[in-house]
């Protein structure tokens, strides 16, 4: 009988630290799926043309994610255009890209969210002679270079002619790349050209330095900022391309949409945060258009702002990320989300489990205790000295059991306490019974 109270007793401190095995299982594999896999080693941005600013933007882009061991691939596109529809196609394995304002919106991109603006991109009219009259009279017959299909430079650039009435009847239009442009005016094929491009464009500071080629100043420029919100008014100062020869001779009036880091959703967090934090060390510098420490901003201009930008611009980077190299910041970062959770259940269950071991210990005892107490009440009824053999071979039985009942140490006074009692019904047994009334 005993032998089976042992069993059972190491039965249930089995069940229940089984049922706590289980439970700690199933809540890290929650967590794990919750939180996702790691980040990949390995991702994927849509920059613009060959020898764009925004190929030497990504090429800086590369080199400091390479120091954290991720690997940044540069696809060189059309434009912005083109970036914006590999970004919303899944299948194209482009996550992240610059992106011209003024080309999407929510609702055409649901997949897609900002890291913020970058930089800006001021719309250049350079032409060859002199512009005189309206702009409609004097494209007659001329050569004009609007970007290429996919560009942002052909999307506003012929939105902004439309909108000032500027009528292409009758231009002979090119659809060249920004880095074919120089090239084409020299080897007189255009007679002008619209970029769309920041000012760290080499073909724009090389034509903005040339004699032959003159920038146009856009003389409404703040109603078309008013009618286009993501538009914004630069002043390119007289003589900052060519101090020495007073390029340009002028101070030009420009409209400039900002260009945002657009990435995909489901990009990882941790590399969000670490394409921000390269962001900061490509864009925060002073330059022509910006002050330091003016991009990126936490502006969502066509698309939201991501949740995990908008907390890096409220607190900076993750905790980990400050002071652990990346990865190992990553795999800290998720052991504690599993770890913290998996602890805060852990923890009661493991205290629960000594508790349970002491119950049950306590329950073969309590269970002799039980016998023990029948035992008693039986005494109340005997008649004679003869109704007490039956009692005491019953009192021997149990004091047996409870000799060979094996409990840890910590639990002998139980024992001890129980042989004692039995003795004490014992000797109640062994006493003569009064007779009633006396």
């Amino acid at each position: 009988m005993h032998f089976h109270n042992f069993n059972a007793s190491k039965r249930t401190v089995t069940l229940i630290g089984a049922a706590v095995v289980l439970v700690v299982i199933a809540l890290a594999a929650t967590l794990l799926v919750i939180i996702g896999p790691a980040p990949p080693r390995t991702i994927t941005m849509a920059t613009g043309t060959e020898g764009s600013a925004q190929q030497k933007f990504g090429e800086r882009y590369r080199a400091l994610l390479a120091a954290h061991g991720v690997e940044l691939r540069l696809v060189v596109t059309e434009g912005s255009v083109d970036n914006l529809r590999r970004l919303n196609d899944p299948s194209s394995g482009v996550s992240v890209a610059f992106v011209q304002a003024g080309l999407t919106s929510p609702a055409d991109a649901p997949d897609l969210v900002s890291l913020g603006t970058v930089f800006y991109e001021p719309v250049w009219v350079l032409y060859k002679g002199d512009l005189s009259g309206r702009a409609s009279e004097w494209l007659k017959g001329k050569r004009l270079s609007i970007g290429p299909e996919g560009s942002g430079t052909r999307k506003l650039g012929l939105e902004l002619m439309a909108a000032s009435g500027v009528n292409l009847t009758g231009v002979d239009l090119h659809h060249l790349p920004d880095q074919d442009v120089a090239a084409a005016f020299r080897d007189g094929k255009l007679d002008a050209a619209v970029i769309v491009a920041p000012w760290e464009s080499t073909v724009v500071q090389q034509l903005l330095t040339s004699e032959q080629i003159n920038a146009a100043t856009f003389p409404r420029a703040d109603a078309q900022v008013a009618l286009r919100p993501f538009l914004y008014k630069v002043i390119l100062p007289e003589g900052v391309a060519d101090l020495a020869r007073n390029k340009p001779p002028r101070d030009l009036v420009l409209v400039a949409p900002k260009t945002s880091l657009v990435v995909r959703k489901d990009l990882h967090p941790a590399l969000q945060y670490l394409l921000l934090d390269a962001a900061f060390r490509v864009h925060s510098t002073p330059g022509v258009f910006q002050k330091a420490g003016q991009f990126p901003a936490a502006e969502p201009i066509d698309l939201p702002l991501g949740d995990d930008a908008r907390q890096y611009y409220l607190t900076g980077p993750p905790f980990l990320q400050r002071y652990l190299p990346f990865w190992l910041a990553v795999l800290v970062g998720r052991l504690l989300v599993v770890l913290i959770p998996v602890i805060a259940v852990i923890f009661p269950l493991v205290r629960l489990l000594p508790a349970a071991y002491g119950w049950a210990v306590r329950r073969r005892v309590f269970t002799l205790y039980g016998e023990l107490k029948f035992i008693e009440a039986e005494i109340e009824v005997r008649t004679s000295a003869a109704d007490a053999t039956d009692l005491l071979e019953r009192l021997q039985r149990l004091e047996n059991r409870a000799n060979h009942l094996r409990v840890p140490t910590a639990f002998t006074h139980f024992l001890y306490t129980l042989r004692v009692h039995i003795n004490l019904v014992r000797s109640r047994l062994l006493q003569p019974k009064r007779p009633a009334g006396t």
